[in-house]
């Protein structure tokens, strides 16, 4: 199984950020997609953030109806 990995701060995730993993996916050249919420994106400022788990929470609703998606959160240990 061909795993991508898709890194971003998801803050919060979007439409945009569905559509470039639809296309990814629908590719071929993987088979599921891994999207992985960064708690701090170096070119943005923390306070602009939004907590982490709430991220990963949002993200987790946006793609909980595609098999193809799964949200991890390897980059809060």
């Amino acid at each position: 199984m061909n795993i991508g990995l898709y890194f971003g701060s998801f803050n919060p995730i979007h439409n945009a950020h569905l559509l470039i993993a639809s296309n990814v996916a629908e590719s071929g050249l993987v088979d599921k997609i891994w999207f992985v919420v960064s708690p701090q994106n170096p070119l943005k400022p923390s306070h602009t953030l939004l907590n982490e788990y709430n991220r990963l929470f949002l993200v987790n609703l946006a793609i909980e109806n595609d098999n193809r998606f799964k949200a991890v959160d390897i980059e809060f240990r």
